[in-house]
């Protein structure tokens, strides 16, 4: 069995596509994943499998939800090392995950476009930082993500690719979760 985590984009939000996470671990369930938790309610499950393909997983789970929810939901299916690896390679050494972790977010992307960097440049305010490294956009917001130009959409937009954030705060909590979930199994 595999340990993953999927990070579902957009459920939640503004009251829009709202799934509870009591039943969205039940659909977990039906879909037969085991050992399944969630964290907070935007989405973030961690769940063991057979399956061995992410991005077959995540049409699976996409598909259950639209029949369930009659609305689609961008799912990224991620293994326990890359999710380790995404924070390994943090490249903002300075950052009190204390009192900055919701100001660094990692964006997964599905795919990396060349010139990412110069294509996003442009928004960044004077006190932000960024970099990509792998599929990941790391994105360091000093005054907080919500008062960016450098929105989600905008960031999808401009490199025109899918993509999914969490915050440094929920990625290491998230971490703990796996960890725990392994040393269980």
């Amino acid at each position: 069995m595999q340990l993953y985590i999927s990070l579902l984009r957009g459920i939640n939000v503004a009251g829009q596509k709202l799934i509870k996470m009591a039943d969205l671990r039940a659909l977990y369930q039906q879909l037969s994943f085991d050992n399944v938790q969630s964290y907070i309610q935007s989405g973030n499950v961690i769940f063991t499998t057979s399956e061995n393909e992410c991005s077959h997983i995540a049409k699976q789970i996409n598909e259950a939800i639209f029949v369930q929810y009659k609305f689609d939901v961008p799912i990224f299916v991620l293994t326990a090392d890359v999710l380790q690896n995404a924070r390994n390679n943090l490249p903002f050494t300075d950052i009190d995950v204390a009192q900055d972790g919701s100001k660094v977010l990692l964006c997964f992307l599905s795919n990396v476009p060349s010139h990412s960097i110069e294509l996003l440049t442009p928004y960044l305010k004077s006190n932000e930082r960024i970099a990509v490294i792998d599929n990941v956009l790391y994105l360091h917001c000093q005054d907080g993500f919500g008062r960016s130009k450098l929105s989600h959409s905008h960031i999808e937009k401009k490199l025109q690719v899918s993509a999914t954030s969490r915050n440094l705060k929920t990625v290491d909590k998230l971490l703990t979760m796996t960890n725990a979930n392994k040393h269980a199994g």
